[in-house]
């Protein structure tokens, strides 16, 4: 059967998990739910589900290395640890950030940057396959500029505005609350605008208490879709979230990475954009491509962006790479074979 390689994408509300042969074959696929320690009560089970469920029907003495891509790397290698051990694996997992797994999902370049969007928001410089720099990802109350969670605050705080007459009025108000309050769309909700806005923000308050700060990224399809309907204050928003976000890549991509000399460099290389608002058909997706400038798809050492493929895939290509000799070109085969799908998109 040969050896197998596992790879891991821990994300806040998913982990994905891959099992691949060292030709870049997938053997195995599991998924479970998220793995992150700051949203999740318990991410090692999760971790532990993805596991078995990729391995599941394949001989687990033959797992010959694995990668983990978890936000907050630096303080999860333990969980890693131990889902690793209770799954029956041998030897120790590479615990790296999830920027990385990203990265390497969309092209077999050693050197770049990635944005992602999605829950959170960050950007990552890419140097030989490690990130070196990176900008933003401190949370919801301090950063993740033009992310989820950013959007579904500024969302809710444009309808509050416009119900206090403080901002005209905005299509964000039905908006969100048919998304908050479960208001029919049908001629919005009938309350006055004072006990509404009232509703609105017992109800969002509720629900961060209950679930946690993550749940306001649920609302940003609000901003999106009114955004997409032409309202204004919605435009400004996705306007403002674009030009953020487009401000943390080029935070990152800007100069060599941290402790070169300058010299004989290699180019940036690619961008790659990760995260359900930049890999998914959005309205925030089209002004961060626009404002950016570059040629989709140009995997060349001279820039342009690519789209993240799996990202459970990246981290086995990271497993694979890691357990062979760099110049063995079978590291290579077997990368470009794992993310064969997202190359050729």
């Amino acid at each position: 059967m040969g050896a197998l390689f596992v790879g891991v994408d821990g994300g806040g509300t998913s982990t994905r998990c891959v099992a691949a042969r060292r030709s870049g074959e997938i053997a195995g696929r599991g998924r479970a739910g998220g793995a992150n320690a700051v949203s999740v009560a318990d991410p090692a089970a999760n971790l532990l589900a993805a596991l078995l469920a990729a391995l599941d029907g394949l001989d687990h003495s033959h797992v010959a290395g694995g990668v983990f891509g978890l936000a907050g790397a630096e303080a999860m290698g333990g969980l890693a640890e131990r889902a690793w051990k209770e799954a029956g694996l041998p030897g120790r997992p590479l615990v790296v950030p999830d920027m990385l797994v990203a990265f390497a999902s969309a092209t077999t370049r050693p050197d770049g940057a990635v944005l992602v969007a999605g829950t959170g928001a960050v950007g990552a410089r890419v140097h030989d396959r490690r990130v070196v720099r990176r900008a933003d990802g401190w949370g919801w109350l301090l950063g993740d500029e033009g992310s989820g969670v950013w959007l579904g605050r500024r969302a809710v705080t444009a309808a509050l505005t416009a119900l206090d007459g403080r901002a005209a009025p905005t299509a964000l108000v039905d908006g969100v609350a048919a998304a908050v309050l479960g208001a029919g769309p049908e001629g919005g909700d009938r309350r006055d605008s004072a006990e509404l806005a009232r509703a609105i923000v017992t109800a969002v308050y509720a629900r961060v208490a209950e679930a946690g700060p993550a749940w306001l990224a649920t609302l940003a399809p609000v901003a999106d879709a009114a955004a997409d309907d032409g309202d204004p204050a919605a435009r400004e928003i996705l306007r403002e979230g674009a030009a953020l976000l487009c401000r943390t890549a080029r935070a990152v991509r800007a100069g060599p990475p941290p402790g070169a000399n300058g010299t004989g460099l290699p180019a940036p290389g690619p961008l790659v954009l990760a995260g359900s608002l930049l890999t998914e058909p959005t309205e925030l997706a089209g002004l961060v491509r626009a404002e950016l400038g570059e040629q989709a798809g140009a995997d060349t050492a001279s820039g342009g962006w690519l789209l993240a493929g799996d990202g459970a895939a990246g981290a086995a290509a990271l497993a694979l790479r890691a357990a062979l000799p760099a110049d063995d070109p079978r590291a290579l085969d077997g990368h470009r074979r794992l993310i064969a799908r997202r190359l050729s998109s």
